[in-house]
């Protein structure tokens, strides 16, 4: 029974994750109820300081590396720099538009339309061709994609750690114990 309640909390986790889907700042999200949890319940004793400061520096990771991933597309399918930063202003404003539709999926999609779009707006008003621009415009679509990918992972090893922190600090186990109802 002991493991009913961070085995829920986890798995709650796991949920938030899906968040960055829709371009939310989940790992951000998870933190902070990963703080809330360790200061509210018996639960985590096992998370230090040192462990939120790990936390942390992964969630800033993540943002770090979501960004940088598009700019990284942009730059090598040969977008300008003007082409490239309007992909990533286009994939912010992109996420915003398209939040209410699709039970918020319409955010992943806005992204990555926007992330086209702008790069592919700019490279045309630089005086590109259609075939250039197209081609800008994949980069920062496919960068963006792979850095919602690779925060998406980065939340994983988060909630991974809060498992190992729940589990095998805080209780002493070296496996959950299963549930007995």
């Amino acid at each position: 029974m002991e493991a009913l309640f961070p085995t829920i909390f986890l798995g709650f986790l796991g949920i938030v994750l899906l968040l960055n889907i829709l371009t939310l700042p989940a790992n951000w999200i998870m933190l902070a109820l990963i703080v809330v949890w360790r200061f509210a319940t018996p639960y985590g004793a096992g998370m230090s300081l040192g462990f939120f400061a790990l936390l942390a520096g992964l969630a800033v990771f993540g943002e770090v590396v979501e960004y940088l991933t598009q700019i990284w597309g942009s730059k090598k399918y040969g977008s300008s720099t003007s082409g490239m930063w309007a992909g990533v202003l286009g994939a912010l404003a992109g996420a915003l538009v398209g939040l209410p539709f699709l039970l918020g999926l319409g955010a992943l999609i806005g992204a990555l339309v926007g992330a086209w779009g702008g790069a592919y707006l700019m490279e045309r008003f630089n005086g590109r061709s259609g075939e250039e621009a197209r081609r800008a415009a994949k980069g920062a679509l496919m960068g963006r994609f792979l850095g919602i990918v690779v925060k998406c992972g980065i939340g994983a090893v988060m909630i991974g750690l809060t498992y190992h922190a729940l589990f095998d600090a805080a209780a002493g186990w070296q496996t959950p114990p299963t549930v007995r109802l």
